[in-house]
């Protein structure tokens, strides 16, 4: 298919989303820019998220993991569904209770200004390494199937796309996000649905005789019970549930949505709404994966992971309407979660990091004037981070993000859990030192674990990644840290805040 004709569809998407940001921008002010002024419908927020959540990643990564991992991902996301459970009660009645704008002031009163303030930097470090590393997957696939062949660098694709997301954010904030997610997540589901149907007939199959299919080649396989292995179904359920914990539930970017909803009722009716649909779309991408799988086998395609989706729907092996649907998909897929950290980065730095809700002596428009400066800093941050997963240019993005997750959130999870479910005072004054130290101990944990890996992605030689991995097996015998690192992080910068109570004993 024509580049320049899949790049007019691209372009006619970002008129589209310019126009309802244009539209739900009207009047806005700080106060619907980061909540919405509290007037959000429910069901509308439960469905945008759905698109938040998934992202481009999931769009393309999850079905590559098919052909290796079979339905294995659905471990993961049985543990999702759990975690939300957590998230609608209890840490959605907490936020609603203390009437919160930024999660993080939670940390605040229960500990104190450092580590409020030690919260809100974890979340702008976390969001921003997981957001990029969305980005830039989508961003290159656009690169080498559409912007090469009209020779468009690299450089100026991402400096395009950041340009777009920050213009129909810029002023209406959540307020436009929510309806942006919305549309942007019908557009997806309905590019996933189309790819499906699409695979379904040119290899002649209904429903039943696809999942016959499947099954007899050993794709729907979901429960891994090697409990060495890095994929052993209570590690991926418990991993699951903290990661939905942790990048959701303490995560501003999604909680500031939920908390725009006006009621904790219906709040916690979009939480548990989101978790039952994720269920359901995650077996679409997961049948979507083992379809192109066989498709790629029937044809000898040596096609796999983040390669295995976008090369079958846009090298014309489907027919070409087929790759206009899987482009819009992925887009669609790339701006929720893009567009939600971008508002959710500047919500946080202005309100946590400036103190511009204390501030009663600066005029709204200065307010205002610094919120703009503030986005636009963090652009130029997503800029910057996009070029750097260029340079690690990882097959399978989506495992690179969970364990960036596993070294971020962690300190987030252990301060949270440690706030809700204990009374001790601790020494304010040190718990950025526990919350630095602790994902530094868990990557040496990590490093000798899977020292493999990291000698290869470090280039370290033959030599020395030789001896790395005697010392790994000699340490762990084989056994595999998989996304319960975030959960072992979580337990070590708990154990840290234990450690520096306070002789006052509790609160």
């Amino acid at each position: 298919m024509s580049p320049y004709l899949l790049f007019g569809f691209v372009f006619g998407y970002f008129l589209l989303l310019l126009i309802v940001a244009w539209y739900t921008s009207k009047n806005s002010d700080n106060d619907s820019f980061f909540i919405g002024n509290r007037s959000s419908n429910w069901l509308l927020v439960a469905f945008g998220m759905v698109g938040t959540s998934l992202s481009g990643v999931t769009f393309v990564s999850v079905p590559g993991t098919v052909g290796v991992g079979a339905f294995g991902y659905y471990q993961v996301v049985i543990g999702y569904f759990l975690g939300y459970f957590a998230i609608a009660f209890i840490l959605l009645p907490l936020y609603y209770k203390m009437n919160l704008t930024s999660i993080y002031r939670f940390l605040e009163e229960r500990f104190g200004v450092v580590s409020y303030k030690t919260g809100a930097l974890f979340f702008i470090i976390s969001r921003t390494l997981g957001a990029t590393a969305r980005m830039y997957l989508v961003i290159n696939i656009l690169q080498i199937f559409i912007l090469d062949a009209m020779g468009v660098p690299f450089f100026a694709t991402a400096f395009v796309m950041l340009l777009l997301i920050l213009l129909y954010t810029f002023e209406g904030g959540v307020k436009t996000i929510i309806y942006t997610d919305t549309l942007q997540t019908t557009f997806m589901l309905g590019g996933l649905i189309v790819c499906i149907i699409a695979l379904m007939s040119k290899m002649n199959l209904g429903i039943g005789d696809t999942f016959s299919l499947l099954h007899s080649e050993g794709l729907t396989k979901i429960f891994n019970t090697d409990i060495k292995a890095s994929g052993f179904f209570l590690k991926q359920i418990l991993g699951g549930a903290f990661i939905t914990i942790a990048m959701t539930g303490l995560d501003q970017e999604m909680m500031q949505k939920n908390i725009s909803v006006k009621t904790l009722g219906d709040s916690q009716k979009n939480v548990l709404t989101l978790a039952s649909i994720l269920m359901f779309v995650n077996i679409l991408f997961l049948t979507l994966g083992g379809l192109l799988f066989l498709y790629a086998k029937q044809n000898n395609l040596d096609l796999k992971g983040d390669d295995l989706f976008p090369s079958i729907a846009l090298e014309g092996y489907l027919a070409p309407a087929i790759g206009v649907m899987f482009i819009i998909g992925l887009i669609s897929a790339l701006f929720p979660s893009a567009d939600g950290a971008l508002t959710a980065m500047t919500s946080s730095f202005c309100i946590d990091m400036l103190g511009m809700q204390k501030d009663t002596l600066s005029s709204d428009a200065k307010k205002k004037k610094t919120r703009l400066t503030v986005h636009i800093t963090f652009a130029f941050i997503f800029l910057l981070c996009v070029f750097g997963f260029k340079w690690i240019d990882d097959k399978s993005i989506i495992d690179v993000i969970l364990k960036l997750a596993g070294y971020t959130y962690g300190p987030l999870l252990g301060m949270f859990t440690f706030g809700i479910f204990t009374t001790r005072k601790v020494r304010d004054e040190w718990v950025i030192w526990v919350c630095l130290v602790s994902p530094i101990l868990i990557f040496g944990i990590d490093f000798i674990n899977n020292a493999e890996w990291f000698a290869k992605k470090l280039a370290l030689g033959e030599s020395i990644t030789t001896s790395l991995t005697k010392l790994s097996e000699s340490i762990f015998s084989g056994f595999k840290i998989g996304i319960e690192i975030l959960i072992l992080n979580g337990l070590l910068t708990f154990a840290g805040l234990w450690l520096i109570t306070k002789k006052t004993n509790k609160i």
